[in-house]
């Protein structure tokens, strides 16, 4: 049996660059990919391998075709679920992480839908920002913020 492993899941992106440099990542840490369509971009673009680098091909990628697809698959616990938006009442420095949670981000212009995310406001964190003229991050930074973050135990810190 394997260790218990965390996701990174993209809803809707749309800027192809964002999920190369989130795919990126991911393979620099063994996590794996799970993207929900539908996407604004082809995974065939060049944009994609080109942020990936040549990294892209180690993605350990999984597609859903809408976010119900990707609950009935994995069912997952809604403890294991933490969703990243501008708006979050908590910091993403608050919870503790499970080594096989789902880091939830939404698509780069309009975050994730409520839809998703009715019902989950304890779930919901933010990136804290000391300047109110930048309301959030790119969503490549924020990803690799979030995760560095949320395997920070694992990574030795």
């Amino acid at each position: 049996m394997s260790d218990p492993q965390m996701k990174v899941v993209i809803v809707t992106p749309e800027i192809p660059y964002n999920t190369g440099a989130i795919g990126r990542t991911c393979v620099a840490l063994g996590l794996e990919l799970i993207l929900i369509k539908p996407l604004g971009f082809s995974l065939d673009e060049k944009a994609v391998r080109r942020s990936g680098t040549t990294y892209w091909q180690h993605v350990q990628l999984t597609e859903y075709d809408d976010w119900q697809s990707f609950l009935d698959d994995r069912k997952p616990a809604r403890e294991a679920l933490h969703f990243f938006e501008e708006h979050g009442a908590q910091s993403f420095y608050e919870p503790d992480y499970p080594q096989d949670g789902y880091l939830v981000f939404g698509c780069e212009s309009k975050g994730l839908p409520e839809t998703i995310l009715g019902g989950m406001e304890d779930r919901v964190f933010n990136l804290p920002m000391r300047n109110p003229v930048v309301r959030s991050l790119n969503l490549a930074n924020t990803a690799t913020a979030v995760i560095y973050q949320a395997m920070r135990s694992q990574l030795g810190g």
